[in-house]
């Protein structure tokens, strides 16, 4: 007899898993981190709260979750882009982080993080290095790579991410953060992704000089 759990039981857990995250995604930005209690998220997600505690033990823990979960790509893990193709490589990078900002909850995860950050740092840390810092780490590994290959030149590869994904979340997503009616088309968002990518071939991108010989001839 296996004691590998069924698909089934897999398929509900994971339901369980979502419904709590969700609900106390809701709770928090209503009542605040500190209002928000564990039996009332339990509550919420339609779950006991054995369920909720056995899976998460603490409000922190819950938090630390939520934040894995937005900030997990979706579609699961993509290929890692070509560092041989500057263009294609970032124009990959900048619309999977475009699609992370824009996803549903994001905004009021961040919400969350600003309102109680001052009583709870750890909330601030838990976003930076649960979220934020991965996906940072991936894109600066991303372009020293690409300096690596001879397609990019630059001294400093934490500033050249910082400037690449500061261009496209102030468009995508700190406007979002005051007006309330702020909603780019997706047209619009890979447009402003397009012209990040731009931005960095101008500044950072090393032309193929044998391509440019040739084309001389």
């Amino acid at each position: 007899m296996t004691t590998e759990p069924s698909r089934y039981h897999r398929r509900v857990a994971e339901e369980k898993r979502t419904a709590i995250i969700e609900a106390a995604t809701g709770l928090f930005l209503e009542k605040g981190y500190d209002g928000a209690s564990l039996a009332r998220i339990a509550e919420s997600a339609g779950v006991s709260k054995a369920t909720l505690f056995k899976r998460f033990p603490t409000k922190a823990a819950l938090f630390d979750a939520i934040v894995t979960e937005y900030w997990r790509p979706g579609g699961g893990e993509r290929p890692e882009p070509d560092p041989g193709d500057l263009r294609a490589g970032l124009t990959g990078i900048g619309n999977g982080y475009a699609d992370l900002l824009t996803r549903p909850g994001m905004v009021s995860l961040y919400r969350i993080v600003i309102a109680e950050a001052p009583r709870f740092p750890e909330l601030g840390r838990a976003q930076f290095d649960l979220g934020k810092m991965p996906y940072f780490t991936s894109v600066r590994r991303y372009l020293e790579a690409a300096r690596d290959t001879g397609t990019a030149r630059f001294e400093d590869a934490d500033t050249a991410a910082t400037q690449f994904l500061g261009m496209i979340a102030d468009y995508v997503l700190w406007p979002r953060m005051l007006l309330v009616d702020w909603s780019p088309s997706p047209v619009a968002v890979q447009r402003a992704v397009a012209e990040a990518v731009a931005t960095m071939e101008a500044r950072y991108g090393v032309r193929d000089a044998g391509r440019e010989d040739a084309a001389r001839r």
